[in-house]
Parts: C-alpha cells; sequence; structure tokens
C-alpha cells in the first residue's frame, strides 16, 4: 500500500501537467456541448490536426509559439467547415461532425506523411522530461485561454451564442443570425482542440495519426468531474475553469488507478463508464424525485377521496 502511495505521488506531477493540457480541449467541448448545446463529434479529428500541423512546422524550423497559433487555426477551419455543413447544407448536427472527423483522418495522413511523426531534436514550449516546467507552461495558457473566453463571452457575439445554445427560436426573434452563432462557436471550440492538439504534440514529442481518438470521451469525463465541485458552478468564468479542474482530476484518478494494477487497455472503458454515469445520474434522481413526488400527492389525495366516498 505504502509503495503504491509513493508511486501515485511520484506520478502526481506528469498527471497534473497532462491534466492541465487536455483541460484546454475540454475547455473546447465546454463551449459546444455547455454553451452552444450543440453534440459536436469533429474534436477527435481536429485536435489530430492540430497536433499534425504543429509538429511539421516544428521540424520546418517555425517557432514553437507561432506553431501553437497555427495549429489553433486549423481547428478553427474544421470548425467551421462542421458548422458550414450543418447551417448551409442542412445535415444533422451529429452528422456534420462525424463527416468532418472522417475526412480528417486522410487530410491529418497528408500532412504528417505518414502515421506517427517525432519530433527528435526539436525543443517545443513543453516538454515530457520536465513535468514541472509543462504545469507552468500549460498553466499559463489554460487561464489565459479561461481569461480570454469570459470576456468574449460578455461581448455581442458571446452573447448571441450563449443565447443561441439557451433557446435558438427566442435567439432568432430577438434578432440574433443563429446560423453564425453556430459556427462562431464551433470555430472558436475546434480552435482551442487544435491548440490543446498542438500542446500535446510538443509534450510528448510526437504527433499520432490517432492521437485524437476518444478525446471527445475524455472531454466529457474532464466536462463533467469539473461540474461535480459545488464551488466552481457560482459564475460563469468559474464553470469554465471547472473544464480545467475536471481534467486534472481525471488524470489524476487514472493515474491512482494504474498504480492500484488496472490494465492500460481498460482505460478507455473507464473514462466510458465515468462519463457514463456522470451524465445518467442527473435523469435517474429526477426520475426519483418526480416519482416520490407523485407517490406523495397519492397519499395526500388518498384520505380526501376516501371521505368523500364515505
Amino acid at each position: 500500500m505504502s509503495h503504491m502511495l509513493s508511486s501515485f505521488l511520484s506520478a502526481c506531477p506528469g498527471a497534473v501537467s497532462q491534466g492541465i493540457l487536455w483541460g484546454v480541449l475540454a475547455l473546447g467541448i465546454a463551449i459546444t456541448f455547455r454553451i452552444l448545446n450543440y453534440a459536436d463529434m469533429t474534436v477527435d479529428g481536429s485536435m489530430c490536426t492540430g497536433a499534425a500541423v504543429n509538429a511539421v512546422l516544428l521540424l520546418k524550423g517555425v517557432s514553437p509559439l507561432t506553431a501553437l497559433f497555427a495549429a489553433a487555426a486549423v481547428g478553427m477551419l474544421a470548425g467551421l467547415l462542421t458548422g458550414s455543413l450543418h447551417t448551409r447544407l442542412g445535415i444533422p448536427v451529429i452528422l456534420s461532425g462525424i463527416l468532418t472527423q472522417l475526412g480528417l483522418y486522410s487530410i491529418n495522413m497528408r500532412i504528417l506523411g505518414r502515421s506517427n511523426l517525432p519530433l527528435l531534436g526539436v525543443e517545443g514550449l513543453l516538454s515530457l522530461r520536465d513535468p514541472y516546467h509543462a504545469i507552468l507552461v500549460g498553466s499559463v495558457f489554460a487561464l489565459a485561454m479561461v481569461g480570454l473566453l469570459s470576456w468574449f463571452f460578455t461581448t455581442e457575439q458571446g452573447y448571441g451564442i450563449r443565447a443561441t445554445g439557451s433557446n435558438a427560436g427566442m435567439a432568432r426573434a430577438q434578432g440574433i443570425n443563429t446560423d453564425s452563432a453556430i459556427v462562431l462557436g464551433l470555430m472558436i471550440s475546434n480552435g482551442l482542440v487544435g491548440l490543446a492538439g498542438g500542446l500535446l504534440a510538443q509534450y510528448q514529442g510526437y504527433a499520432d495519426v490517432n492521437m485524437g481518438r476518444g478525446a471527445i470521451v475524455i472531454g466529457l469525463a474532464s466536462l463533467v468531474l469539473g461540474e461535480a465541485v459545488p464551488f466552481l458552478r457560482s459564475h460563469f468564468s468559474l464553470r469554465l475553469f471547472a473544464s480545467i479542474v475536471g481534467a486534472i482530476l481525471y488524470y489524476l484518478v487514472i493515474t491512482l488507478v494504474l498504480q492500484a494494477g488496472l490494465n492500460t487497455n481498460d482505460l478507455k472503458l473507464l473514462s466510458a463508464l465515468v462519463v457514463t454515469v456522470a451524465l445518467g445520474l442527473p435523469t435517474l434522481r429526477q426520475k426519483r424525485a418526480a416519482k416520490r413526488a407523485q407517490t406523495a400527492a397519492l397519499h395526500k389525495n388518498a384520505p380526501q377521496q376516501k371521505k368523500e366516498t364515505v
């Protein structure tokens, strides 16, 4: 037990650094799933696109910071494509994201030139070799994104996205172009996902065509874990920050479970179970509360009905 605990504590810096970087991705997912109310499946593809562009530019001698901006830009283009498929062509929400994700796989292979592209001899802003430095740099990016988004969603365009997610019909009645709001929201979301892909590529020292597989599940797990922290629900900015906290908690839990002996092949299943439980519990609670209210109403009315019968 003491050996497991010491191993867990020694692995915590790496888990926290990785959680912060994935938190940027979770922040992007929060925009679509929570603010825009749009089930975007582009994430698995746009994350890899950001990583691929970042890796190729680094190998060509481009500065790490410029490569990260490029990774965010291509992520925004992926969001633009998904939004256009839905708003311009009328393709259903989930299918539009799946189509973009499917097409991005081939594009990512073209960008990388092969399935895995190592960044040998290339220094980025982050490195797996120094998790404390990665925590510092990752925190700067994560907090900067939370700050920028907190400001943006107080602007006219930001309120338009929030209104569209809350009630699209009412937003249109108020003169908001909901199609533009959806496209803009998807661009911002996937821009953050592309940025997260670039950060992770620099952190891990490679870009892989499959590195985005399952990213949507990890992002959702991080999102629901962050929302479970009570004091992070009181303010809009704190709800955004909860995505970062949730990702850190997720990777700490994963690290603890791995130290306890879980097979790494079961991680996807564990992530899926976390998301299922977190998303399913509120519905089960509502059904139980409704059933209790109905039972209480029946017991309350029963004596009155008996009296009327007599």
